[in-house]
């Protein structure tokens, strides 16, 4: 009857064990890449992915925002780029999730808004042309994702800041398609159509998709294992929809 009693015991333990091990697997986290050239829709997109995940959304963006905001505190000349380089190199920059937007945190202090202002937006030039720069921040990068938890976007997230993340998407809509969203946005932020063409946004979108598949530094490129999405004729809800579903599927077949 002991050894029984024993051996009942030894099962419940193991039980709880396994238990706790299927538990800890089902609720691993995954690096989410999503690249795609500029109006694919691929930040909005991963906005929602990281949101609908309780994900880190990393905004490479605002990290270069948040450089930019230090240096101009800090009073270092535009012109120095070795000080630049030590901003960036020393800067503390935090990514929290929260339900309508991601908080930026420099150095501790909440910085969302004011990454934002319009002295940053003029001045971020000689920031994110930094060859330097972009090493740190993407060195800054992978060390947030390391652990996995987060969805990123950009040109070169699944070939060069994220190889190894679990779930690579390359998104594309048609030049056409893009150049009507851009004056869709133009116009629901008040501007005046008439100073935009759609011959021209057409025309500014091919020239940048040019540009960026040719960059020396951070081409656009599709990841040869990324799952190729159209959004072309994809209503919004639809699209996030459609990468929400790959990425509950990965993180199911990483967590078998």
């Amino acid at each position: 009857e002991i050894r029984l009693s024993l051996v009942g015991s030894e099962m419940c333990i193991r039980d709880r064990y396994q238990r706790r091990v299927r538990g800890k697997m089902a609720t691993r986290k995954i690096k989410i890449a999503i690249d795609g050239p500029a109006g694919s829709g691929k930040s909005t997109t991963a906005r929602e992915v990281a949101r609908r995940l309780n994900y880190v959304y990393i905004d490479s963006g605002a990290m270069y925002r948040a450089v930019t905001l230090k240096v101009l505190r800090s009073q270092v000349p535009l012109t120095d780029k070795e000080k630049i380089v030590e901003v960036a190199k020393n800067i503390n920059i935090q990514l929290l999730p929260h339900p309508t937007k991601t908080h930026i945190l420099i150095d501790g202090v909440d910085s969302s808004e004011d990454i934002r202002r319009p002295e940053v937006t003029q001045n971020i030039g000689p920031i994110s042309s930094n060859s330097t720069v972009r090493e740190i921040l993407v060195a800054k990068q992978q060390e947030m994702g390391k652990e996995g938890g987060i969805v990123m976007d950009g040109r070169d997230i699944g070939t060069v800041v994220f190889p190894d993340a679990e779930l690579k998407v390359f998104m594309l809509a048609s030049a056409e398609e893009r150049a009507k969203r851009r004056l869709k946005e133009y116009a629901a932020k008040g501007g005046d159509l008439a100073a935009q063409t759609y011959e021209a946004v057409l025309q500014d979108i091919i020239t940048r998709d040019k540009a960026d598949e040719a960059r020396a530094v951070g081409p656009l490129k599709k990841a040869d294992d990324a799952v190729e999405v159209d959004t072309t004729v994809l209503e919004l809800d639809k699209q996030n929809d459609l990468v929400h579903e790959l990425a509950v599927k990965r993180i199911a077949q990483s967590s078998s």
